[in-house]
């Protein structure tokens, strides 16, 4: 189940981040970008390879929120163990 939810954040913000990248850099040239006033000592290909994965990682978070206010109460609310497997006194004793 945790798998496929990664893939529900992961996909996505995957192919957003690749319109993010062409869509920022068909505007911004990345010999032009300057770090508190010092310019960039990198490659072309690095600046890009580095835009990528910010805009991915900043898209997954927003992805994963997402999947996280999509569950229910009853998910969140849920014990992991077997009924049977629980301590005594465990709060979740009923549930389930």
């Amino acid at each position: 189940m945790w798998a496929q939810r990664m893939m529900w954040i992961a996909w996505p913000a995957f192919l957003v981040a690749g319109v993010l990248e062409m869509l920022v850099f068909a505007m911004v040239d990345p010999a032009d970008l300057h770090w508190f006033g010092q310019p960039l000592e990198l490659s072309r290909q690095a600046i890009y390879t580095l835009g990528f994965f910010a805009f991915w990682l900043i898209t997954m978070a927003s992805s994963a929120l997402t999947t996280l206010l999509s569950l229910s109460p009853f998910e969140v609310n849920r014990c992991p163990l077997p009924p049977d497997g629980r301590p005594d006194g465990c709060p979740k004793q009923g549930h389930c």
